[in-house]
């Protein structure tokens, strides 16, 4: 048995996901409802809750309110997905809680996202946190974070990926994902028109981008994006440092959300300013150029990330490339390939479901291409190009290993599942 909390943690990733309520519920109850000590957010979605989640938790900070922010997956380390005020729980504080959790866990037979949320809940409580902003994992209404009892919740998108558990349609996975919703309790969403009435179904006050909500944005290059977003009982107008329609989009959703719960302008215009997403659409230099980050790993999420590229008139550029096998790889490489001039294919080291890099070179058939081994050898190659833009994509889990290489800081050593 180990004696510290994260290796034990990060072995039971390899027992899965089982979706359901019954452990987690059990779980926090066992340590006294955490969850009831602050209101919670959900924000739910295929891509963009991420973002969506980091701007909204800031808004409500520059509100004055104590706002926990809970995330995943983590890039670097695990601790990230843990912030009160826009900062990490320091890592002893977790690996404490976890300690405390343990026991519990093992009783109820948690799975590792149950007990991440758990964790979270107990570190928000004991924080003193008013307002917990929590991602959903998976889904939506089988996630274990839909345990909570929202105040608001919000779903960014709907897009075909986790088919083999949320279904093979769009209208499926958007059922799923309607279930973080209350009935008669505020909602914001941008998902498209044809998918509104399974979320309206469900009976909450629901706004929905091109209905209730309207957006207009000006680019602003590579330092974001101005934002006029016109709600039902006010207009609002800031600036966001998220690059690409789909970044102003739900920053917007952001936006609506807090005033939905009562956030000023000031703070909409404060905490949207404010906020840096790492690893999605993050620009870092890198001896002498710069390397372009983003975690876009399924087909809908390539799209934004090339209309971004085609946004912002880049020509193709060097791409390090990696993603998981059990995605549909074939759709994110169809979406990138107008912006690739050499693929450098590689697989993330600590991703056991990493896909190897000559497996994926098929995909890149007409283009140059070679295979590495690891993200530092990728990195190598690229800085043999001397390329002054370069682009890594295809898996939050390469991103995580590419970014501390980029930066100089130490990485992560444990595998990495979920």
């Amino acid at each position: 048995m180990s004696d510290d909390p994260l290796n034990w943690l990060f072995a039971r990733q390899r027992f899965g996901v089982h979706p359901g309520l019954g452990r987690v519920q059990a779980l926090l109850a066992s340590v006294g409802h955490p969850q009831h000590a602050f209101q919670t957010v959900l924000v739910g979605g295929t891509n963009g809750k991420g973002s969506t989640a980091a701007v909204l938790a800031s808004i409500l900070s520059a509100d004055g309110r104590r706002t926990g922010l809970f995330t995943s997956p983590h890039l670097t380390r695990f601790a990230e997905r843990f912030q009160v005020d826009g900062q990490e729980v320091p890592q002893e504080g977790v690996d404490a809680a976890l300690a405390r959790l343990r026991p519990h866990a093992e009783g109820v037979g948690a799975t590792f996202f149950e007990i991440v949320t758990a964790l979270g809940a107990l570190l928000f409580a004991e924080a003193g946190v008013k307002l917990a902003v929590m991602e959903v994992g998976l889904g939506g209404r089988l996630d274990s974070t839909n345990v909570l009892d929202p105040v608001l919740s919000v779903v960014t998108s709907v897009a075909l990926d986790h088919t083999d558990v949320l279904g093979n349609t769009l209208e499926a996975i958007a059922s799923e994902k309607a279930g973080i919703l209350r009935e008669g309790r505020p909602a914001v969403t941008g998902v498209a028109a044809n998918l509104l009435p399974l979320l309206r179904a469900t009976g909450a006050d629901l706004w929905a981008l091109g209905e209730e909500m309207r957006v207009q944005t000006r680019s602003l290059g590579w330092r974001g994006a101005e934002v006029a977003l016109e709600l039902p009982d006010a207009s609002l107008n800031f600036q966001t440092r998220l690059l690409g329609a789909h970044g102003a989009q739900n920053a917007a959703l952001a936006a609506a959300a807090a005033w939905r719960l009562g956030a000023g302008e000031g703070a909409v215009q404060a905490g949207a300013a404010a906020t840096h997403w790492p690893g999605r659409l993050e620009l870092l230099p890198w001896r002498g150029g710069r390397v372009l980050l983003d975690g876009a790993h399924n087909p809908d999420g390539a799209r934004a990330l090339a209309a971004t590229l085609r946004g912002l008139e880049v020509a193709p550029l060097p791409v390090i490339f990696g993603a998981a096998g059990d995605k549909d790889v074939g759709g994110v490489v169809e979406a990138l390939r107008p912006y690739v001039s050499h693929a450098i294919l590689t697989r993330a080291a600590l991703s056991p479901r990493a896909a190897l890099a000559a497996d994926l070179a098929p995909l890149f058939a007409g283009l140059p291409v070679t295979l590495t081994g690891s993200p530092g050898e990728a990195l190598d190659l690229l800085a043999a190009l001397n390329a002054p833009l370069a682009l890594a994509c295809g898996s939050l889990y390469l991103i995580g290993e590419l970014r501390p290489l980029l930066l100089g800081t130490p990485g992560e050593e444990r595998e990495r599942w979920q």
